[in-house]
């Protein structure tokens, strides 16, 4: 169960595609900071996209969300929830910069012939093994290490891409941070 969530999306009337002739409740589409899971939410206070938000157990807690109406999946997502994704996925791996670059310290092969680095956009054997060399010398401590000792460029921005594309495509074989 996540805890924390970040706002992708503010509906204040409600889903578009619900015709209510009464009260609709405001919502919005988030993402969660762990599991990086997609839900959809009422609201008790207004909230701004990109907010942490708390959507944990604890209803005493929960002072702009209201309830977690379902799980949803990527298709379900509005077009502007879409469209700030990308820049969400890339603050919430910038909040947990050390459990996303343990991911580098310690990614393994999947089989004998291809590695989990490899699921990164942009990594292909070159880099791969850039990375496990350096990783072998000493253990990177942040992105910034990673960039300097690998050359890698943007390593948070190529992270949030693969959660990106692991969110959107149902035929996603490996996953390397969403939970199912």
């Amino acid at each position: 169960m996540e805890e924390f969530a970040f706002v992708l999306d503010h509906l204040p009337e409600g889903r578009p595609t619900v015709q209510m002739k009464r009260y609709v409740e405001p919502l919005s589409y988030v993402v969660g900071r762990d599991e990086l899971k997609l839900f959809e939410i009422t609201l008790k206070a207004p909230v701004e996209i990109g907010e942490r938000v708390y959507v944990g157990r604890n209803p005493a807690k929960r002072n702009k969300v209201n309830k977690i109406l379902r799980r949803i999946s990527y298709p379900d997502l509005t077009s502007s929830a879409k469209s700030e994704l990308p820049e969400v996925l890339e603050n919430v791996v910038m909040e947990r910069e050390d459990f996303f670059v343990e991911f580098f310290n310690k990614a393994s092969p999947i089989t004998t012939r291809f590695h989990m680095l490899e699921l990164i956009p942009g990594f292909g054997k070159k880099m791969m093994w850039t990375v496990i060399k350096e990783r072998d010398r000493s253990k990177f401590k942040s992105f910034s290490d990673l960039s300097e000792r690998t050359g890698i460029k943007n390593p948070q921005k190529l992270t949030a891409k693969r959660i990106e594309d692991e969110l959107s495509s149902k035929n996603e074989r490996y996953l390397l941070f969403v939970k199912g």
